[in-house]
Parts: C-alpha cells; sequence; structure tokens
C-alpha cells in the first residue's frame, strides 16, 4: 500500500515540474521600436504615432490610440498596418504632459498582442482635443477580459491525471467478485 501511494505521489510531483518546467512559448509579435521612441521627452507634435514589431502582423482588427494627459483622444482616423509596423495620424497635440499610445494587434500566428507606449510632451501645443479616450472604448465596445490564466488548466490537468492514477491504482480493488 505504501508503494502505491509512493508511486502516485511520484507521479503527480513529477506530471506538476513538467508542466511548470516547459515554461511559455514566446512566439507572438513584440515591439521592437516606436515612433516617438517609448519614454521619449519631445517638444513638437509627431505627425504620425507608430510601434514596429519583430513580425508582419495580420491586417484584421488593428486598434491604435493617442491619448493624452486630459484623458482626450489625440489621434485622428483609423490605424494602418504596413509590414510589420501599425500607425496612427496625430493632430497637433494640446497640453504638457504624458501621452499614452495604446495598441492592440494580431500577430502572424493569429493572437492578439496589447500594450502601452507613452512620451511627453515638454512644450504645450494648440490642438484641439477629440473625445474622452475613456468614452471611445465604451461605444466601440471595448472590453477588457483577457481570458481564462493558464494556471486553471495546469491544476486542472494534475486533479484529473491523480484522479485517473489513483482510480487505476485502487478503482478495481475494492469489492471481489464470489
Amino acid at each position: 500500500m505504501r508503494r502505491l501511494l509512493a508511486g502516485l505521489v511520484t507521479g503527480l510531483l513529477a506530471l506538476g515540474f513538467a508542466l511548470l518546467g516547459g515554461g511559455v512559448a514566446n512566439a507572438h509579435s513584440v515591439p521592437v521600436s516606436s515612433s516617438p521612441d517609448n519614454g521619449a521627452q519631445i517638444d513638437a507634435s509627431p505627425a504620425q504615432a507608430s510601434i514596429t514589431f519583430n513580425e508582419n502582423l495580420q491586417t484584421a482588427f488593428p486598434s491604435m490610440t493617442v491619448s493624452g494627459p486630459d484623458g482626450n483622444l489625440w489621434s485622428k482616423g483609423e490605424p494602418t498596418i504596413t509590414g510589420p509596423t501599425i500607425s496612427i495620424q496625430v493632430g497637433e497635440l494640446g497640453p504638457v504632459g504624458e501621452y499614452k499610445v495604446a495598441y492592440r494587434v494580431t500577430s502572424a500566428d493569429g493572437h492578439p498582442v496589447s500594450g502601452v507606449r507613452t512620451f511627453t510632451l515638454t512644450k504645450a501645443g494648440n490642438g484641439t482635443p477629440g473625445p474622452k479616450a475613456d468614452s471611445a472604448a465604451k461605444s466601440e465596445g471595448g472590453s477588457s477580459g483577457g481570458g481564462v490564466p493558464l494556471w486553471v488548466f495546469i491544476v486542472g490537468a494534475v486533479v484529473l491525471f491523480g484522479g485517473g492514477l489513483a482510480f487505476a491504482l485502487f478503482g478495481g480493488r475494492g469489492k471481489q467478485a464470489k
């Protein structure tokens, strides 16, 4: 009995280490540069904001906005994708402060990739802001759902494996047929 229990515990530990030790595949697109540079301090409005990735992007459903320290949108029109680069036109900026370039693209492998890059305007401009950034996201039906975390699947696999192993080891021994 002890040997069976030790085998069960050893099997569960081996499965757990195998699942956790495998690591996460990093096959999705990652930003390699942006214009303006991430964290840059600029004194004049750029004509456009762009982010370049390590591989070509799919052209389906891109999203990119530039929002200012006032919470308003400063980007104009729809984003475009050319190869590995997503870009959007930017009008004359307004207040001094940090501007956020938020993006969501579809990588070559079909997975969505999103994030935020920033730059700081050091000299006030004369631009006219667009609507509040959060109202634009609500009107487009934006959501913050990121899916089910990976650890839920790992725990489920370990529980199922352990239950199956316990049934295989102990399931047929409860009652002997006469």
